[in-house]
């Protein structure tokens, strides 16, 4: 083997020069100085912002045109903390599962048409409520502070609490490996392996009418997610030279997509039983009034016009997207 002091300056010069160009390819267009946009870099990826559905979204927009339909009168529901009680965390990446819960199910509710009042988070209306009172807040009129009505705030009929109750690693694993080849230590080697392993996580919800307290619904919910590994790999010998090349790759459900089809199922359920839907094919029964709705949300504009609804342009994967929109490239 020649090592770098048994080369001549000549060849330890090149040798260097040809390492700080291999540096430099890899670094990509990075820059010490920036440059006229005022960044070092221009940052890589260009997807564009999509929808979030899971596969009961689609169900709770059903959900929401069936009572309007029916003529059920949609409750007022809040949703309270629905915290994680796994106790997993790692290290470095802090919690496994998200934090979020409760705005998974917020947003769940939404789509079934049911009208949400915000219990989740009132630090802003309190701090409004609070400058009110001391007749700090005013319109564009002097002397016109805002006055405190009594009964302006409308009240829950039921509300949403739980948590994360469930993260089970490795439920059960599979694996194979296998390596091919002839005694012949110049032949060419193959290996090749796989992988697969299951995990679960699961949530505990309940329903409560707000001013009786009582519990008038519980479900308790679980999901499998399950990962897989392939590797491919070569080793030859050819024309005096050694090639080692090696494959593969690695995949796992999202957690967090699956906690949120986990919320949507519950919320489904919960708001089928207030609606007293009779079957799943409350989709069908309502098949020409969803026809210009969207899984992002099912809600009315403001002012109530109707042909402002933007449902569909939600889930629209070129909408407002500068490269993709043919009414903003128009104006480039």
């Amino acid at each position: 083997m020649i090592t770098l002091s048994k080369l001549t300056k000549r060849s330890r010069n090149t040798a260097c020069g040809a390492a700080l160009s291999a540096a430099l390819v890899t670094t990509g267009c990075v820059s010490p100085v920036a440059g006229p946009s005022g960044q070092y870099a221009s940052p890589i990826g260009n997807a564009p912002v999509t929808a979030n559905p899971t596969p009961y979204s689609e169900g709770l927009v059903c959900m929401g045109h069936y009572a309007r339909q029916s003529g059920y009168r949609a409750p007022r529901v809040a949703v309270g903390r629905i915290l994680d009680y796994t106790g997993k965390a790692d290290l470095e990446g802090g919690r496994r599962v998200t934090q979020g819960a409760s705005l998974m199910a917020i947003s769940a509710f939404a789509k079934s048409g049911a009208r949400l009042v915000e219990r989740f988070d009132t630090s802003v209306s309190e701090l409004e409520l609070k400058y009110a009172n001391n007749k700090l807040i005013g319109d564009e009129t002097p002397q016109n502070f805002r006055k405190i009505t009594a009964g302006s705030i409308p009240g829950s009929d039921f509300y949403l609490v739980g948590g994360i109750t469930e993260l089970n690693y490795n439920i059960r694993s599979v694996g194979a490996e296998a390596f091919v080849g002839d005694l012949d230590p110049t032949d060419a080697k193959g290996s090749i392996g796989g992988k697969l392993y299951v995990i679960n996580v699961g949530l505990d919800l309940r329903l409560v009418e707000t001013e009786s307290l009582e519990v008038i619904d519980v479900i308790s919910y679980q999901k499998q997610i399950i990962g897989r590994e392939i590797s491919l790999g070569i080793f030859d010998f050819a024309n005096g030279n050694v090639f080692d090349v090696g494959v593969g790759g690695r995949a796992q459900e999202p957690i967090q997509l699956a906690i949120r089809s986990v919320v949507e199922r519950a919320v489904l359920e919960m708001m089928s039983n207030l609606y007293a839907v009779p079957s799943s094919d409350v989709c069908g029964q309502t098949e020409g009034a969803i026809s210009t709705n969207g899984v992002t949300g099912d809600f009315e504009p403001q002012g109530g016009d109707l042909e402002a609804y933007n449902g569909p342009s939600r889930q629209d994967v070129a909408a407002w997207h500068d490269q993709r929109d043919p009414g903003l490239r128009g104006r480039n």
